[in-house]
């Protein structure tokens, strides 16, 4: 539990490294996280009527949207974290803009194992 929530706790911090276990455990924090807020979504949906949506939906969008917008700092200063990890400028982040296969080139990025002992971004997470 303490890799998922290690991004929270450097919230907007963009310097330093960080290893693929908290890069990765965020991203699952997130997919839970994002999978009930869907579970209530959906019976939101369901209960619903056609002429006017229920409190159920109308209160599952609205934290879907909150948790979202909570979460976007720390998703981009995680990944950022995780190139400085790879000795690659947290700029590359900017690939994910370009359409349709920028997510996927910042997605593998985020799976590669990074160097070892310091680098210019501080010392190895993994001997820390």
């Amino acid at each position: 539990m303490e890799w998922m929530l290690m991004p929270l706790k450097r919230y907007a911090d963009f310097s330093g490294r960080s290893r693929r276990k908290e890069y990765w455990m965020f991203a699952l924090l997130q997919l839970v996280i994002y999978g009930v807020l869907g579970v209530f979504l959906g019976i939101g949906a369901a209960m619903s009527r056609q002429d006017s949506p229920g409190a159920l939906l109308i209160l599952a969008v609205v934290l879907m949207v909150l948790v979202a917008l909570a979460l976007v700092v720390p998703s981009i200063a995680v990944a950022v974290r995780r190139f400085h990890d790879q000795d690659k400028s947290g700029w590359f982040y900017l690939l994910a803009l370009i359409p349709y296969v920028g997510g996927l080139i910042v997605l593998i990025f985020m799976f590669f194992e990074g160097t070892q002992g310091p680098n210019q971004y501080g010392p190895d997470p993994k001997q820390a």
